[in-house]
């Protein structure tokens, strides 16, 4: 297996831009701003320099658009209603489902890794173990060829 990244593209500022979609969701979600006016918020702070733009918005973005089809692809593998999910976590589940749906130029592993990860940072203190298991029953239904190799 190739672990080296696409030509172009830097992992470092992928992450950022991970953590900081993760944290644009969670206040899309409760502050129930337009997403537009959430995504304008997060470019004028001084982390977004340092981070994939343009990866930040396809996510916020993608997330909007297919949130209803995201939900019912997270609803089978959790234990509540997914309104109900601690809405760091659920943030970290919304990207996660829509880059394992809509990304699949980024490997399942780092998708969930990158998931658990910002969970750790800005979660609940078991919130991680949540998301990890859940999205690996994701990766098991939406990539089941690549989990296979």
């Amino acid at each position: 297996m190739n672990n080296t990244p696409p030509h172009g593209i830097d992992l470092a500022a992928r992450s950022r831009a991970r953590r900081r979609a993760l944290q644009a969701i969670y206040a899309w979600q409760v502050g129930g701003a337009r997403m537009g006016n959430v995504i304008e918020q997060f470019r004028h702070e001084q982390d977004m320099q340092v981070a994939d733009q343009e990866y930040f918005e396809d996510l916020l973005r993608g997330v909007e658009q297919h949130i209803k089809e995201l939900d019912e692809g997270i609803k089978p593998f959790v234990d509540r209603d997914v309104s109900q999910i601690d809405p760091i976590e659920r943030a970290a589940l919304r990207i996660g489902a829509y880059e394992l749906k809509y990304r699949p130029d980024v490997p399942y592993r780092v998708v969930i890794n990158e998931a658990v990860e910002a969970t750790k940072r800005f979660g609940a203190d078991h919130g991680h173990s949540y998301v990890n298991g859940v999205l690996d029953k994701l990766a098991t239904h939406w990539r089941t060829a690549e989990k296979r190799s």
